[in-house]
């Protein structure tokens, strides 16, 4: 896909960030351009799943481009028409109900409606303990939105966790270039 970019958003769903990465990679290895986004937790929190600074620096190799993570860098991404596409992956429950009900308080919420209000499509690679709990909602309001679209997910662990939901992160790929083309990949439940 040369000669699109794609903005890489990422949130606070630690334990998918190595998953997340491998597609960042597949992205720029198929020839898009990363833009890298982070939630504020995404970008300052050190936890079991690795140093946030290493994180970031792994980012910016693989991108080429520092990673935006204020609101302020943000909002430019819709207006200068800084992305062909927008990947949230992972998208947390917390950030799926911040965009279903318009709350703009990261830098990947403020990356999204700043997309958005250019008509341009956003993925969701979603990666939620509640998403058959409360966060379900959200993601069928979200799924009844113009221009957004959901990497084909389901339940990770019906015994231990059975309202948990995770994205088939294998599957970014062929849900952007779907998006691109204004089509949801399906199935979307898998």
């Amino acid at each position: 896909m040369k000669g699109k970019t794609v903005g890489f958003a990422m949130c606070g769903s630690f334990c998918t960030f190595k998953k997340a990465i491998e597609q960042m990679e597949i992205l720029r290895d198929t020839g898009f351009d990363i833009l890298p986004i982070m939630s504020f937790n995404a970008y300052n929190t050190d936890t079991r799943f690795g140093k946030s600074a290493e994180i970031i620096s792994r980012i910016e190799v693989i991108s080429q481009n520092h990673v935006i993570h204020t609101i302020e860098d943000a909002e430019p991404i819709g207006p200068k028409k800084l992305c062909d596409v927008l990947l949230v992956a992972p998208c947390t429950g917390n950030t799926l109900g911040k965009l279903s009900l318009g709350i703009t308080d990261t830098p990947v919420t403020m990356a999204v409606k700043s997309h958005l209000r250019i008509n341009r499509p956003v993925v969701l690679s979603i990666a939620t303990n509640d998403g058959l709990g409360a966060s379900a909602a959200n993601i069928g309001n979200l799924m009844n939105t113009k221009n957004i679209y959901f990497v084909p997910f389901s339940q990770d662990d019906p015994e231990k966790k059975p309202k948990s939901l995770v994205s088939h992160f294998e599957l970014v790929y062929e849900a952007v270039l779907n998006a691109l083309e204004g089509r949801q990949l399906q199935p979307v439940l898998r």
